[in-house]
C-alpha cells in the first residue's frame, strides 16, 4: 500500500514518533488536516449544514465507472454548504467501493460549477469559519484526488471559482466545446483556498498558473490543450442510432484507461499516486509493496495462461 514506506520510517523513528504518528494518520485518512490543526470535522460539517441546497448525485455503475454529478442548476451548481458535507460523504462511499475503477465528475444542466453559493459565503465571512470551511474543502478534495480510481471532470459550460478547484481534483479534464475554466478568485479579493493553487501548479506549472490566477485568465478549450489543463475537446455527436451524449463520450474516453480487473487498476492508481505524493525510495518500495498484491493474483494468473509462449 502507499502508507507501507511510511510505516517503515514511523517504526525506525525514534525522538521524531509523534510527528511521524501525525503524517501516518493524515496520509491513513487521506487528509490534510486532523484535530493536531485545531480542525473539529463535526462542528464545521454542522455549521455547514445549516446552508441547505442542491445536492451531490452520485451512480456507480456495473461497468466500475461511477459518475458524480454537481447537483444545483438554480445556482449555476455553486456549491452549498450542504453540498459540501454531500461531497464528503460520496467521497467516503467511493472510498469503499471495492469494484470501482473510475469517476467522471460533471455538473447538471450544462454547466460545471460556479464555485460556492454566495449565500452560505456570506454567512461565513468572518475569517475563523472561513478558514474551517477551507480546510473541510481541502480535506475533502484532497481524499478525491487520492481515490483509487481514475477520475476525471466533464467540464461542460463554466467552471469558476472553486469548480475550476474541483476539476484540478480530477486525474484528467475533458471540455466541451464553448466551455470555459476560470480561476476567478482575484476578482472576489481571494486567492484559491480549496487547494487548487497548489494542484494547478502541478498541472500546468508555476509560471502558467501564475497567469492563470493573476490573470483570472478564461480557459477555453484550446488554451486548455495549449497548457495542459485540458486532456481532450469534446463535441456533440450523431449517430445512426440517436445523439451521443457528453457524459457517454467521456466515459467512453475513461474505459480506455479503466479496462481490466478493479484490483490491478486501482493498484495503477497507487503507484501512480506514490509516485506523485512521496519521495523517489518511498515511492519505489511502495511500488514493491502494491506489486506484491497483484503478482500471483487472479488477473496475473489468468493473463499468465492465456498468452502464447514466447516464439
Amino acid at each position: 500500500m502507499v502508507l507501507c514506506a511510511l510505516r517503515r520510517q514511523l517504526l525506525m523513528s525514534g525522538g521524531r514518533c509523534g510527528t511521524w504518528t501525525r503524517l501516518l494518520q493524515r496520509q491513513s485518512s487521506g487528509c490534510v488536516y486532523s484535530g493536531t490543526d485545531g480542525f473539529n470535522h463535526q462542528e464545521i460539517r454542522e455549521k455547514l449544514l445549516a446552508f441547505p441546497g442542491g445536492s451531490i448525485d452520485l451512480l456507480k455503475q456495473d461497468s466500475g465507472i461511477a459518475v458524480l454529478t454537481i447537483n444545483n442548476p438554480s445556482r449555476m451548481n455553486a456549491f452549498s454548504g450542504s453540498m459540501m458535507v454531500d461531497l464528503e460523504e460520496r467521497v467516503t462511499q467511493l472510498e469503499n467501493w471495492t469494484d470501482g475503477k473510475g469517476l467522471v465528475v460533471q455538473g447538471a444542466a450544462e454547466t460545471f460549477c460556479s464555485g460556492s453559493d454566495l449565500n452560505a459565503v456570506r454567512a461565513i465571512s468572518n475569517p475563523q469559519d472561513g478558514m474551517k470551511m477551507c480546510m473541510f474543502m481541502q480535506n475533502t478534495l484532497t481524499r478525491l484526488l487520492r481515490l483509487p480510481l481514475i477520475s476525471v471532470a466533464l467540464v461542460e459550460g463554466r467552471a469558476l471559482g472553486g469548480g475550476a478547484e474541483l476539476t484540478t481534483a480530477c486525474d484528467f479534464r475533458l471540455m466541451a466545446s464553448g466551455s470555459v475554466i476560470q480561476f476567478v478568485h482575484k476578482h472576489m479579493g481571494l486567492v484559491p483556498g480549496w487547494g487548487g493553487a497548489a494542484r494547478l501548479v502541478c498541472i500546468v506549472g508555476s509560471q502558467n498558473a501564475l497567469k492563470l490566477l493573476g490573470g483570472a485568465v478564461k480557459v477555453d478549450p484550446e488554451l486548455g490543450l495549449h497548457i495542459g489543463l485540458s486532456d481532450g475537446v469534446l463535441e456533440a455527436q450523431q449517430e445512426a442510432e440517436g445523439a451521443v451524449t457528453l457524459l457517454q463520450q467521456a466515459e467512453n474516453w475513461l474505459s480506455r484507461y479503466t479496462k481490466g480487473a478493479a484490483p490491478v487498476i486501482q493498484a495503477v492508481k497507487k503507484v501512480v499516486l506514490s509516485g506523485r505524493e512521496l519521495p523517489l525510495s518511498d515511492a519505489l518500495r511502495t511500488e514493491k509493496d502494491v506489486f506484491g498484491t497483484v503478482w500471483g493474483g487472479p488477473a496475473n494468473l489468468q493473463a499468465l495462461a492465456s498468452k502464447p509462449k514466447h516464439k
